[in-house]
């Protein structure tokens, strides 16, 4: 369990957080977003005990983290944006010294070694670190955070710069570790990656939470679902609005059931073939652009 109470960061006469409050329960997968200046990794630095705030307080499982910070350190993984690591050492050299850090046993450094470098695909083909792709580089620096299988993560920006597909891969590896119990509190200017894997959702406005919800919540009150219709060309009275996507395939949107309801009923009769009907909900980019108003 993580309470965050009225977490307030003032730099001066500037507040960079503002009265923050949220609790997560173990195995939520929590992303921040907002626009840049909106205290995102301000607020991660405080959470993982890096950044002392002004007021307020952080616990875990009911304990401050500034009353016990060693212990409570013990139990995050923490990647910042920018993955600065010793390369000139091998990756098991990195993960070992990581490893001793936290007093972990020879055994149990090595048997975590060989669990993160086989799910992670992590082949550094025995390379120093700085010979490694940047791709490479970022999935060492997740494997460095996990070396003590920490039970909370705090990632700013863990894809950010990557390939499509590392930055899947990595998206993937994330929704995984949240199914197996672990919370995890992340920032993405991805915001796709963030509809896909988190159950909860916080967007920041000059320091302050000014949205929090799951994604259906978010939707709910941000605008209602309006409907896609997939359908083959029609033998006449193609729709006004209909929107051609391939060779006599078309798509339409309609903004209501009853609407839906009259437009299939008329292409069916105009011997149209319904090919698909999507339901479309406004996106994450979407609300943040409505919040910034």
């Amino acid at each position: 369990m993580i309470d965050v109470y009225q977490l307030t960061k003032r730099y001066g006469a500037l507040y960079a957080l503002d009265n923050v409050s949220f609790s997560l329960q173990p195995g939520t997968i929590c992303g921040i977003i907002g626009h840049n200046g909106a205290g995102k990794t301000t607020l991660l630095k405080i959470l993982a005990g890096l950044v002392t705030p002004t007021s307020g307080q952080v616990s875990m499982n009911k304990i401050p983290i500034q009353k016990d910070p060693v212990r409570i350190k013990s139990h995050i993984g923490y990647l910042p944006e920018e993955s600065r690591l010793y390369e000139t050492m091998t990756v098991p050299d990195y993960l070992s010294f990581f490893g001793r850090l936290y007093g972990l046993s020879g055994d149990t450094i090595q048997k975590r070694e060989n669990e993160l470098l086989s799910s992670l695909s992590l082949d550094h083909g025995g390379k120093q670190i700085g010979n490694l792709s940047k791709g490479m580089k970022r999935k060492v620096a997740l494997a460095r955070s996990l070396i003590h299988d920490p039970s909370l993560l705090i990632y700013d920006e863990a894809t950010s710069g990557l390939d499509p597909m590392t930055s899947r891969f990595i998206t993937g590896y994330l929704e995984d570790l949240g199914s197996s119990g672990k919370t995890i509190i992340l920032s993405a200017h991805n915001l796709f990656q963030v509809e896909r894997i988190c159950n909860l959702v916080i967007i920041l406005k000059q320091g302050r939470i000014v949205e929090m919800g799951s994604m259906d919540e978010l939707r709910e009150r941000f605008g209602t679902v309006t409907y896609g219709v997939l359908f083959t060309e029609p033998a006449a009275n193609l729709p006004e609005k209909a929107t051609r996507l391939a060779d006599r395939l078309y798509r339409l949107e309609v903004v209501s059931i009853d609407e839906l309801n009259e437009v299939t009923t008329t292409l069916t009769r105009s011997g149209s073939e319904i090919k698909r009907i999507e339901s479309v909900y406004p996106t994450l980019e979407e609300m943040l652009v409505a919040v910034g108003k």
